[in-house]
């Protein structure tokens, strides 16, 4: 569960921000969209390699200069 204190004299609109905020880092409606469509290991693996391979050229770019 999220808790947010909320100080005195602190606008609703502060609070409201900092509750999403708290929201999106614990990561819940990234996890629930992924749950309501099945990917194959297979997927997931060849994207954890194209990622892996793009982060590599990049490194490999940073370096070159």
């Amino acid at each position: 569960m999220i808790i947010v204190p909320v100080k005195e004299g602190e606008s609703i609109d502060r609070s409201l921000k900092k509750l999403k905020r708290k929201f999106e880092k614990t990561g819940v409606v990234k996890e629930l969209r992924e749950r309501q469509k099945f990917t194959k290991p297979s997927i997931k693996h060849r994207e954890a390699v194209n990622k892996a391979i793009y982060i590599q050229h990049l490194q490999d770019a940073e370096a070159a200069k």
